[in-house]
């Protein structure tokens, strides 16, 4: 059965127990305490058994002029649990998660051509907007 769950700062040393195509690279263990270590930073998590076999995670921000929001860092699931509700069911837990935050909403950005990304992203009951986004990125 799948268990899926919020992990808590104390529990990182989880994540050494892992499909091999949840994280898109090896995890880094500073980088892996430091994730842990910020309170704003969170991570939901699909055990089969003891192995991670999906995630998400998140971090929830302010900005003067807005309420709480989480950004949708990433959400994946090993190729062999694809196609069953998980990732659906760790985005949903990682919402209420924000909710108790008081995050007033959320938001995740994926490519265009990413179907299944998208298909799961709707499940879970996200609303594409009308305007694409265009992303910006930066090599400081």
């Amino acid at each position: 059965m799948i268990e899926i769950r919020m992990l808590l700062p104390t529990e990182a040393e989880l994540l050494t127990d892992l499909d091999d195509d949840v994280f898109d690279d090896v995890i880094e263990v500073a980088w892996r305490d430091e994730f842990f270590a910020d309170p704003r930073h969170h991570l939901a998590a699909a055990f089969d058994g003891t192995r991670i076999i999906g995630m998400a995670s998140g971090v929830h921000y302010l900005h003067p002029d807005r309420p709480p929001e989480l950004f949708i860092n990433e959400a994946a699931v090993a190729e062999a649990y694809r196609n069953q509700g998980i990732g659906r069911k760790l985005l949903e837990t990682l919402l209420a998660h924000a909710a108790t935050l008081g995050c007033e909403s959320a938001w995740v950005l994926t490519h265009t051509d990413n179907a299944a990304a998208r298909r799961m992203y709707a499940a879970a009951g996200g609303v594409e907007a009308p305007d694409c986004p265009v992303l910006i990125e930066f090599r400081p």
